[in-house]
């Protein structure tokens, strides 16, 4: 499952537009998205769910996902910690592991994916993608835990930089075991682009407006 915004300039990935400009925050976060749809596929690990906000019409939303196989869900109310609850609750009805992530990790990989699933499988109840700014890039769950999912997510501070250790008590508190996988770099801040390759840079700076598309 991956958790995006639809590409509106002005509206997404705010923190750049200083460096940016809104319509080229709005084309990166596009490129980002599909880069993250792109990631699941190599995966391989199972069908993929676009979760969309505010809703699933964007047309930039539904085509890239169309484009990986993907299908375009919308996240529903709440904050996210109520949204990603019922978006892996719902996952684990019907699969053993499930996985969450978002699109602002331009270095999460397909082998982080099947490292993170890996994890799962061997009895881990979940596995964390920290990131350096102290929240995380990826969430994954086995059905066992279902029941907890909602103390975990309950009372987070979201978008602070004591995301992850908010989530490490919760998850203590709810006596799950965690696996860890290494910290990567989220792509919010101006600081940040020197983690987006180049060519994705050059070639927003270069798009129409994804509003547009």
């Amino acid at each position: 499952m991956i958790f995006a915004k639809a590409p509106v300039p002005g509206a997404v990935k705010t923190r750049l537009i200083p460096a940016l400009g809104p319509a080229c925050a709005a084309q990166l976060a596009l490129r980002m998205l599909e880069h993250a749809l792109q990631t699941a596929a190599e995966a391989g690990l199972g069908p993929i769910q676009l979760h969309c906000a505010p809703d699933a019409g964007h047309p930039a939303l539904r085509a890239a996902a169309a484009r990986a196989g993907a299908i375009c869900l919308a996240q529903g109310s709440g904050d996210l910690g109520e949204r990603m609850r019922s978006a892996l609750a719902a996952a684990l009805q019907h699969s053993p592991r499930a996985l969450l992530l978002g699109t602002d990790c331009p270095a999460l990989d397909a082998g982080a994916l099947r490292e993170a699933d890996a994890a799962l499988a061997a009895g881990a109840d979940s596995v964390f993608v920290p990131t350096a700014d102290g929240g995380f890039a990826l969430t994954g769950f086995r059905c066992e835990a279902l029941a907890a999912i909602d103390e975990v997510f309950a009372g987070i501070p979201w978008s602070t930089s004591t995301v992850m250790s908010v989530t490490r008590d919760h998850l203590l508190r709810a006596d799950l075991r965690w696996t860890e996988l290494a910290t990567r770099v989220d792509a919010d801040e101006p600081a940040d682009l020197i983690h987006v390759p180049p060519e994705w840079l050059e070639m927003v700076a270069g798009a129409p407006a994804a509003a547009n598309r």
